[in-house]
């Protein structure tokens, strides 16, 4: 191979690799961006019984609870307790499905840098997974037995 012929396949070369590169700037900016509007997302919802309503960060983490003005005369300790739980289960569950709604283009038919280049860590890894939610089923009231209001219960546990 003559001498120019070897410059001009090195040319081409390092064209594609910068190309490569300024590809994979791009998408490490995006994904950044995407990341940063994944984790400004919050997840709400509101118990069945319209009782209690929770806020949470992307992250899961309890940002606000709210309880209705008769929440203390028409529920149990435990029963508001149990429903407490199950709307922050929810309201967490819809902050990752829109998290995972803004992150899901960078998850799937991208190529990543092992891809590319064998040995090289993933793009992928820098989307964190988060843990499962699980749920909890409430437990059942007997109807038989009315309910003990909350200043019932007051005065024999506190």
């Amino acid at each position: 191979m003559s001498n120019p012929e070897l410059e001009a396949r090195n040319a081409a070369l390092r064209g594609q690799v910068d190309s490569m590169l300024a590809n994979l700037e791009r998408q490490t900016a995006q994904l950044k961006e995407a990341q940063a509007e994944a984790m400004s997302k919050t997840g709400r919802a509101t118990s069945q019984d319209g009782l209690v309503e929770v806020t949470v960060n992307a992250g899961g983490i309890v940002t606000g609870v709210t309880f209705a003005p008769a929440a203390f005369e028409r529920s149990t300790p435990e029963k508001l307790g149990q429903s407490v739980v199950a709307t922050i289960q929810r309201a967490a569950l819809n902050a990752r499905e829109q998290a995972d709604a803004v992150l899901a283009p960078y998850q799937e038919g991208i190529p990543d840098l092992p891809d590319l280049f064998p040995g090289m860590p993933s793009i992928k890894d820098l989307i964190p997974t988060p843990p499962p939610i699980v749920q909890q089923t409430p437990q059942q009231h007997n109807e038989d037995e009315p309910p003990e209001s909350f200043m019932d219960r007051r005065g024999s546990q506190w």
